[in-house]
């Protein structure tokens, strides 16, 4: 692909490192920001800017939060008692989007996967169970990507919450063995929130 500015060129080289953009989708949207008035690129450039700046974790449940705390931790009107564990914020996204939970979140940003070098002191594995310790949790619901490295992940996190008793359940199978959460369509996870099953560890 040639360019005739080297302004353009670097923009394209920006844009295609996103997941899922390739050079000529890249080009497109370069060009389409061109075609805007400066205000739009320079509010789309600040927001990205700002964002990148400002967002941090959620002290809480690790959701990607503006304040100290996410909006979903500082509710009063969630169920308190409730905590549904995610792979990862998509995988929170996607069972928020179901409209069927009304809990609180705890991300662990991850699996264990002994392949790929990651372990249980890489996840947030150690403040969940500090969470549990406080008290007030009565279900944890396991909402992990039905994987060998997720099986392993519930696993590993059962053998942990045993001692401390609040009851755990994982989602219903209506996810696919192999399948990550985040394609599942809105109704199969909604379901698979609602119909969730106790999880017994063998």
């Amino acid at each position: 692909m040639t360019f005739s500015s080297k302004l353009i060129e670097k923009a394209v080289e920006a844009f295609a490192t996103l997941p899922g953009i390739g050079r000529k989708t890249a080009l497109r949207l370069v060009l389409h920001l061109l075609k805007q008035d400066q205000l739009v690129t320079e509010q789309f450039t600040s927001a990205l800017s700002l964002m990148r700046a400002k967002i941090r974790d959620c002290s809480v449940c690790h959701n990607l939060s503006d304040d100290v705390q996410c909006q979903i931790c500082s509710d009063a009107r969630r169920d308190q008692s409730l905590i549904c564990v995610v792979e990862n914020v998509r995988d929170l996204m996607a069972i928020e989007d179901t409209g069927q939970y009304r809990g609180l979140y705890h991300v662990l940003g991850g699996v264990i996967s002994p392949i790929e070098g990651i372990g249980p002191a890489d996840l947030q594995i150690d403040s969940l169970l500090q969470r549990v310790q406080q008290g007030g949790t009565k279900e944890i619901i396991m909402a992990i990507s039905p994987t060998i490295e997720g099986e392993t992940t519930v696993y590993y996190i059962s053998k942990k919450l045993h001692p401390l008793g609040p009851q755990l359940s994982t989602i219903a199978r209506g996810v696919a063995f192999g399948g990550d959460l985040e394609y599942a369509d809105e109704v199969t996870l909604g379901r698979s929130i609602v119909a969730r099953t106790p999880y017994a560890s063998k």
